[in-house]
C-alpha cells in the first residue's frame, strides 16, 4: 500500500482536489446548502482563510492560507466532509466495508493536496481554480459558474470580469482524472 505523506507548512498556501466517490454524481451542487454549511461551521471552529474555491458536480478545488502556526488541513478536509455527510440524504449506494464501518460512502477517501510554493504557483493554481468549469466543460466563462469564488476575485480586483481563464495548465498536477 502506497505510504501517503503529506506536507505540512504552518500558516501556509494550499491548493486542494477533493472529489465525491461517485464521479458521475451531482451531490455538490444540488446540496451547495449543505456543502456552505459545512464549510462555514469548520472555518468558525478552526478558522482559514478561502483564496478561491470552486465546487463542480464531482469534485472541487480550494485554494486556501492557514493561520500562522498551523498547519492542520486534514482536519478541517475531514470536519467539512462530515459535517456535509450529516446533513444530506442518505440515498447512495455502499459498500459492504462502508456498512460494516457505519460509514456513508460519498466521499474518496483521501483527497489531493499541494503546499504552494510562490507567488507564480499562487497564481496558476488560483488560475486553474477560476478557469475549471470552463474546462470541464459547465461553463463558457469564468463568470458563468455560479459555485465559484470568480465573482467575489473580480470585486476585489484579482481578475478583469473578462478574464476567460489559463492558457496551457499541463505542466501542473492537480489531483484529477485525465480527460478521456
Amino acid at each position: 500500500m502506497p505510504e501517503y505523506r503529506r506536507n505540512w507548512v504552518p500558516g501556509g498556501s494550499y491548493f486542494f482536489t477533493v472529489n465525491l466517490r461517485d464521479r458521475q454524481s451531482d451531490l455538490l451542487v444540488t446540496e451547495i446548502a449543505a456543502l456552505r454549511e459545512a464549510v462555514r461551521a469548520v472555518r468558525i471552529k478552526r478558522p482559514f482563510h478561502i483564496d478561491a474555491w470552486v465546487v463542480l458536480p464531482d469534485h472541487m478545488h480550494a485554494l486556501w492560507t492557514l493561520p500562522e502556526g498551523d498547519a492542520d488541513y486534514s482536519a478541517r478536509w475531514r470536519d467539512i466532509k462530515k459535517g456535509f455527510v450529516a446533513q444530506v440524504p442518505n440515498t447512495e449506494w455502499r459498500t459492504g466495508i462502508h456498512v460494516r464501518r457505519g460509514e456513508r460512502g460519498i466521499w474518496q477517501r483521501r483527497f489531493w493536496e499541494h503546499t504552494v510554493r510562490d507567488a507564480r504557483d499562487y497564481a496558476a493554481h488560483m488560475d486553474y481554480v477560476h478557469g475549471n468549469p470552463v474546462k470541464h466543460g459547465y461553463a463558457e466563462t469564468p463568470g458563468g459558474w455560479p459555485y465559484s469564488s470568480f465573482r467575489a476575485c473580480v470585486a476585489r480586483g484579482v481578475y478583469t470580469a473578462d478574464w476567460v481563464g489559463v492558457g496551457d495548465d499541463d505542466d501542473l498536477m492537480h489531483g484529477e482524472r485525465a480527460e478521456s
